[in-house]
């Protein structure tokens, strides 16, 4: 058990970092990871699930956080805005176009992803029986549903359905389902991943340049 949570405290930290690559150096990432677990990580995570047999504080609120939605993602988002924020903006940003330096990578790494999330979500019933089994086909079918949605999105508002627009919507689906998984129907999934594609989508494409 201990193990299986280390690894969503390996994801957390690395996710936030999605924000700031390029603007902080190695070693300042490595001291932030380990103060940022200590005093925002943990806290969360022992609040949002359990301790034992003691139900946490915001569980005791009646949060339902299946696998991480509370714990990793809004967790992460949070922090890597703030630090994007304090950081300030990357060096010749919006001036100068900044696509992946890889594709064939991202491509790589979204594969990876959408593999070991069916251990994260599926695992987190910690017993093999429905509750996993509905999580990994939940897993599946609403991340399935995002990438779709997202390359039907970018042809609607006149662009080419792109690979990487494929792996985001990839991202947003595994995202969206997560706290979900071990609640939600196959077709509530389904729905839950293509909408939140479409948030996404929106997000990158119209909110992101509005803030600057």
């Amino acid at each position: 058990f201990i193990c299986f949570q280390m690894t969503f405290a390996a994801i957390t930290a690395a996710l936030v970092f999605g924000a700031t690559v390029e603007r902080m150096k190695f070693s300042a990432a490595m001291v932030f990871t380990a103060i940022w677990l200590t005093i925002v990580y943990f806290p969360i995570a022992h609040m949002v699930w359990y301790a034992g047999d003691v139900n946490g504080l915001m569980m005791e609120w009646g949060a339902l956080d299946f696998a991480g939605g509370t714990v990793v993602h809004i967790n992460a988002g949070v922090s890597a805005l703030v630090a994007s924020l304090i950081l300030g903006k990357r060096t010749g940003y919006p001036k100068e176009p900044m696509p992946p330096h890889s594709l064939t990578l991202t491509m790589v790494g979204t594969g990876l992803l959408w593999v070991g999330w069916f251990g994260f979500n599926a695992g987190s019933e910690l017993e093999a029986d429905g509750f996993a089994g509905l999580a990994m086909i939940n897993t599946f079918v609403a991340t399935a549903s995002a990438a779709l949605a997202w390359m039907l999105v970018e042809k609607m508002a006149g662009h080419k359905p792109s690979a990487l627009g494929f792996c985001s919507g990839v991202i947003a689906g595994l995202v969206a389902v997560t706290p979900a998984a071990g609640n939600s129907g196959p077709f509530g999934a389904i729905v839950l991943g293509a909408v939140a594609s479409v948030i996404c989508y929106l997000a990158v494409a119209k909110l992101k340049p509005a803030l600057g």
